[in-house]
């Protein structure tokens, strides 16, 4: 017999599933872009200036799928910084945090702070974290295996006073942090097979800042603390992955087009034509072998030397490096192999020091590919668009300029801006290369710690992915993590909510009708 449902109960239902989808849903942590400028004639000296105070930041040495859906705009000349929004204690407060893969703790600045900003110019409210506030929060004290295990990693000390745990990070632009670690909950939206999400916690240990100086005291960029993405036991994803609640990978999509934004996430996305290279062993950082430099298909003769690792040199991935920067040997060679391909089609001009060049035509149709080579036979192709960047225009002419720049004296190599942050102190290391927005965006990248790897591919950021997540039990979920809408919701997730509310409601007009 056919059921017979009341009118109100077909009211509710249709209330409900409009109030789904256009009032939004906040399932998962938000990433949002700081945008400084609006024109896209910034000379590249400005730039090259904005990197090196984000390589000053780098510290001087001393389940299922948690997700964090990116917004923001990609443009290498809206230089700014990634941040996402964190939940943090009982009851849970929350805390803009820029997202750093050239450090290992999250800190956040704490009631008693010295120094800490009052007011952003990134147009968000900031907190101060209180202990005393929080019904979950305790003291990290120095006999705590912790505490221990960050002292090795220089990412924690004890002092003696108080048995309290501590932290002092110097940066290298002269800016820094000090305070006392503490335990408290973070709460997060997990992803489960099928789309669906929980709402989840997690104890972590963090740092509560008590005093700021430099840079780090400044209004016009400030948020509420710093999260790394480093590989240290002390870094948020190790605690989690320590616990079974994520694995030990994260990944990122940026979208280079269409208003930014893109996916950042806890696990392994999924993608047939990833390549991976694996990191370099025994380093601070997210190292990697680079072989080779391909202009046009034509291995340029480099020694490789220049690209060897050791404590001065190497390549690292960077996150907040808004050029590309090689060796006086590897910038010359690649410079002179792109105005030799180009020379008789466009004129190429200097600029303030910079190679460009005058096109009246598409770059594409005129610049040569290029192929970073690594180690396991994996190459970064980079198209004219990723390695050139445009100024101005004379005389009809659009002004092109390479946006790889030299470091004189230097020799890392730098693969950065993936999520945006600073990764390297130009005094203390060299540059061989440093790839940025310019050159990774539109782009899966992962970070498998567990297997120490990193691996990319081309894509369209703007649709969703499928992503793995092993967790420490050895039960995998594979889910896709959907294409994230403003307000932080998926398609996918809101209908299998609205599905499951509607089972419950039909449900309940049987037993009562």
């Amino acid at each position: 017999m056919a059921a017979v449902f009341p009118a109100w109960i077909m009211v509710t239902i249709l209330v409900l599933e409009a109030s789904l989808v256009m009032g939004g849903f906040q399932a998962s942590l938000k990433l949002e872009r700081r945008i400084p400028l609006v024109s896209h004639e910034v000379e590249l000296g400005r730039l090259r200036e904005f990197d090196r105070l984000r390589h000053g930041r780098l510290l001087q040495s001393s389940g299922g799928v948690v997700d964090f859906p990116v917004r923001g705009t990609y443009d290498p000349f809206l230089v700014g910084l990634y941040y996402t929004k964190l939940q943090i204690g009982s009851p849970p407060k929350e805390y803009y945090v820029q997202i750093d893969t050239g450090s290992d703790v999250l800190w956040i600045g704490c009631n008693s702070c010295n120094g800490c900003p009052e007011s952003s110019g990134l147009q968000i409210e900031l907190n101060l974290y209180d202990p005393g506030s929080s019904s979950t929060s305790s003291l990290v004290s120095c006999s705590d295996q912790r505490c221990n295990a960050g002292v090795q990693s220089s990412d924690s000390g004890c002092s003696g006073q108080g048995n309290q745990c501590s932290y002092t990070f110097q940066y290298g632009d002269g800016s820094g942090t000090s305070g006392y670690y503490v335990a408290d909950l973070l709460h997060f939206s997990t992803i489960l097979e099928g789309s669906m999400t929980a709402n989840s916690t997690a104890p972590i240990m963090f740092g509560c800042s008590v005093l700021q100086t430099g840079d780090l005291t400044k209004s016009d960029r400030a948020v509420d603390g710093i999260f790394g993405f480093g590989q240290q036991s002390l870094s948020v994803i190790s605690q989690l992955s320590s616990q079974g609640i994520a694995p030990r990978v994260f990944s990122h999509c940026l979208r280079g087009k269409n208003g930014g934004g893109g996916i950042l996430v806890f696990g392994e996305i999924l993608e047939p034509n990833m390549v991976y290279t694996p990191l370099v062993p025994s380093q601070p950082h997210y190292n990697l072998d680079l072989r080779s430099i391909s202009v046009g298909g034509q291995v340029l003769s480099i020694d490789p030397s220049v690209f060897s690792t050791s404590s001065s040199q190497g390549t690292i991935v960077d996150s907040g490096t808004t050029l590309a920067y090689l060796a006086d040997e590897a910038y010359d060679a690649f410079v002179d192999a792109i105005t030799k391909t180009v020379s008789q089609t466009v004129r190429p001009v200097l600029s303030k020091g910079n190679q460009c060049y005058l096109i009246t035509s598409s770059v594409t149709d005129i610049f040569p590919q290029v192929s970073l080579n690594f180690a396991g036979g994996a190459s970064l192709i980079l198209n004219p668009p990723d390695y050139l960047v445009q100024q101005n225009s004379i005389g009809g002419a659009a002004v092109w300029c390479i946006g790889f720049q030299k470091i004189q004296g230097q020799g890392i190599t730098i693969l950065g801006e993936i999520i945006v942050l600073p990764i390297i102190e130009l005094d203390r290391f060299g540059l061989d290369l440093c790839l940025a927005d310019l050159v990774l965006k539109d782009k899966i990248i992962v970070y498998d710690l567990a297997n120490q790897r990193i691996g990319w591919t081309d894509y369209d950021c703007s649709m969703s992915v499928n992503v793995s997540a092993t967790l420490n039990s050895g039960r995998t979920e594979f889910v896709n993590a959907g294409q994230m809408s403003n307000d932080g919701s998926s398609p996918d997730q809101l209908q299998s909510i609205i599905a499951s509310l509607l089972n419950m409601i039909m449900l309940a007009a049987l037993l009562f009708s």
